[in-house]
């Protein structure tokens, strides 16, 4: 069965490859619609979205049977959702919310797949992990987001890159906090025969 990755992100990648999974990428790029309230219907929904688009963008051109994986992560604390940073003003402004304080991290999973000739079957989960920052000061706060890295980062900062030096502790699944519970993957996919 044919893999396909509804994403671009390189740690997503980096987790499929770590445990041997070979797939193709191929990135939604579709508007993302948010209907719901609760972080975890919410990445629940976008991932989704990103699985049944491409799914639909493959529909009966593929020739084998195939299966899609859709996902999506967002950062809470307090009930407030935190997305990637649109600045660096708004990057310095989520870590000094996040600094000092545990907060939570829900990547929705949606596998979309599709044999010959049958209609395209959808599963979706989420995991939830708990991460606990260490306190930070406004210097160690602008010295990262001067790094660069947490631009493109849900929460606005890398759990796997220099933010490692304020993580306190987890309660959960690490690569969860990456971007892809790929235990949980792993084990849906071969539940289901997709392996």
């Amino acid at each position: 069965m044919k893999i396909i990755l509804a994403s671009a992100s390189p740690r997503r990648k980096e987790l499929l490859k770590q445990i041997g999974i070979s797939f193709k990428t191929m990135p939604s790029i579709k508007e993302e619609k948010i209907t719901k309230n609760t972080p975890e219907e919410i990445v629940e929904e976008l991932s989704y979205q990103k699985a049944v688009d491409i799914c639909g963008q493959l529909g009966d051109s593929m020739k084998e049977d195939f299966v899609v994986i859709g996902a999506d992560t967002i950062v809470s604390i307090w009930g407030e959702i935190m997305g990637k940073p649109a600045d660096k003003e708004d990057a310095c402004e989520m870590l000094s919310k996040l600094q000092g304080k545990s907060h939570q991290v829900y990547t929705g999973v949606t596998l979309a797949w599709k044999y010959k000739d049958t209609p395209a079957m959808f599963h979706t989960f989420h995991e939830c992990s708990d991460v606990t920052v260490y306190p930070m000061t406004e210097e160690e706060i602008k010295s990262y987001v001067n790094s660069g890295e947490p631009m493109d980062k849900a929460g606005a900062y890398a759990v796997q890159g220099k933010f490692a030096a304020y993580i306190q502790g987890i309660c959960g699944d690490y690569n969860n906090i990456v971007g892809l519970p790929i235990g949980r993957v792993y084990q849906e996919m071969k539940q289901r025969n997709l392996l």
